[in-house]
């Protein structure tokens, strides 16, 4: 797969790729095929694979011997230079500039959280996604608990052995459907502070726990690339 280099510590042998697919890998040192320079904005190849890159090698190191080579043809990398130069074009497509654009709404960030980043664990959030996603969950919430409250009503639920079974059934539904997502939401607003992700099972822990999580959650953003990517778009750093 092709990408980009988003960022590489050479001193610390760790860095970030963008894929072709929008996605992004991490890798290291020992997955360069050869021990070259990586700097920001590199178009390389690579094997992904649980969210690593491997066998990564730069397309432009790659190409550069063959021009190199043979004398004859030393005005051609004159011209074949050109190609190189209209390189950052296509490569738009990836890094920052292709990560999927800021909602414009409160909305958007609860909508690409139930859709789009489902099961994403990785990267960051900011305050303003996750507390539109918690704005927006929770009033989806009491739309469903209403909704459920009503039929039972009409339905003479509550006089039955069974009591409030469909607004049990609703809610219920609803809290199973969007548990991966709320999970992986506080998991990303944990990296966008600089903590790891495996905190969130701090809200096991009866009423502390997530008194703990809500004061993460409040804590400003990162302003700096660190170990799970770079700052969200939109923060103002």
């Amino acid at each position: 797969m092709r990408g980009e280099v988003l960022h590489y510590d050479e001193d610390q042998g760790f860095g970030f790729i963008t894929g072709a697919d929008g996605n992004r890998y991490t890798f290291t040192r020992e997955n360069l095929r050869r021990q070259t320079a990586m700097p920001n904005g590199t178009a390389v190849e690579f094997q992904p694979g649980g969210g690593q890159a491997r066998d990564v090698f730069s397309i432009a190191a790659a190409t550069a011997p063959p021009a190199a080579a043979d004398p004859s043809i030393k005005a051609a990398p004159a011209q074949a230079s050109v190609p190189p130069a209209a390189a950052p074009s296509p490569a738009q497509h990836f890094g920052r500039s292709s990560e999927i654009a800021e909602p414009g709404d409160l909305w958007g960030y609860f909508w690409r959280g139930v859709t789009q980043n489902y099961f994403n664990f990785a990267g960051r959030a900011r305050r303003k996604e996750y507390w539109g996603y918690c704005l927006f969950w929770t009033v989806c919430l009491l739309i469903i608990g209403g909704i459920g409250l009503y039929t039972d009503m009409d339905m003479g639920g509550f006089d039955s052995d069974i009591s409030g079974a469909i607004t049990v059934g609703l809610c219920g539904t609803f809290l199973l459907a969007t548990l991966l997502p709320s999970l992986g939401m506080i998991v990303r607003r944990l990296h966008d502070i600089g903590l790891s992700g495996w905190l969130c099972l701090l809200i096991l822990i009866p009423t502390i726990g997530s008194l703990i999580i809500l004061v993460f959650a409040l804590i400003p953003t990162q302003a700096r690339e660190n170990q799970w990517g770079p700052v969200p778009a939109g923060v103002r750093i």
